[in-house]
């Protein structure tokens, strides 16, 4: 189960008012929601995570590339491993 402040920071932006100590909301805009709402966001949160999973691990490979190099590498030599490359992480990866 996900962390209530990181589900409250997600689906409020981080607004002011909100605080939790020990994974209980203590203070919150408007009152502290119900256990039904906390669950719900909660829920929508960890799909969350799951439907963008793809993103966070393309971008994991895409950061240990050296893609300008090898842009500029493809167009002096006529070659498409940039491309080739970005493709393969892709295809690991698939929304």
């Amino acid at each position: 189960m996900s962390n209530i402040g990181t589900v409250i920071g997600w689906k409020f932006n981080n607004q002011s008012g909100m605080s939790t100590l020990d994974g209980v909301i203590t203070a919150f805009p408007g009152g502290i929601p119900s256990q039904a709402d906390q669950d719900l966001w909660t829920a929508e949160y960890e799909a969350h995570l799951v439907s963008t999973e793809y993103a966070r691990n393309r971008k994991e490979e895409y950061d240990q590339l050296n893609q300008f190099e090898m842009q500029f590498d493809d167009d002096r030599d006529g070659t498409t491993t940039w491309v080739d490359k970005i493709n393969e992480i892709k295809g690991r990866h698939p929304k």
